[in-house]
This record gives C-alpha cells, sequence and structure tokens, in this order.
C-alpha cells in the first residue's frame, strides 16, 4: 500500500494533467480515461517505491551489528543498496 492516500495520489494526477494541457503538451479526446491512468501510474509509482524501501530497510536491518537509523552509515548503506536493488530489477 502507497504511503500517500488516494486524495493525494488524485489531487498529483489533477496537476499533471492540468499542467500537461496548460502548457500544450497533450490534448486528451478521453480527460477521465487519461486521469485514470495517471493515478494507476502514480500508484504503481508509489508502491513500487515502497516495496524498495522496505527491502532496503531489511537489509540493512539484517547487518551483523545495529546501523543506527539517521546515521551518516545508515544513509550512505541506504543510498547503495536502494542503487543495487534498482539495477537489480532493471535487468
Amino acid at each position: 500500500m502507497s504511503r500517500l492516500s488516494d486524495s493525494r495520489i488524485s489531487h498529483l494526477a489533477h496537476l499533471i494533467i492540468d499542467g500537461l494541457w496548460k502548457e500544450d503538451l497533450a490534448d486528451f479526446p478521453n480527460e477521465a480515461r487519461a486521469l485514470a491512468e495517471t493515478k494507476s501510474v502514480l500508484n504503481e509509482f508509489f508502491n513500487r517505491e515502497d516495496e524498495l524501501d522496505e527491502v532496503v530497510r531489511g537489509k540493512i536491518r539484517s547487518l551483523s551489528r545495529p546501523v543506527p537509523p539517521g546515521s551518516r552509515e545508515w544513509d550512505v548503506l541506504f543510498r547503495k543498496y536502494l542503487e543495487e536493488e534498482i539495477r537489480k530489477r532493471k535487468r
């Protein structure tokens, strides 16, 4: 489940659709469908982000010694493991 509410996702989708239309970057013959697709893509994106976050936090927790969250070491490990997971999933 995404950490963003349906209301937030909807708000972002509206901003994206409105921005594309105002900048004359896209025309939507069916605005409701475009909005629904945008919401779907945003949900998928944030769900994957949450999934990656949980995997990376699990890797840090599984280390032989505890690494305090918020420490410089924790931040470095988080970025390193996140990049590794992203690379693994692109294959």
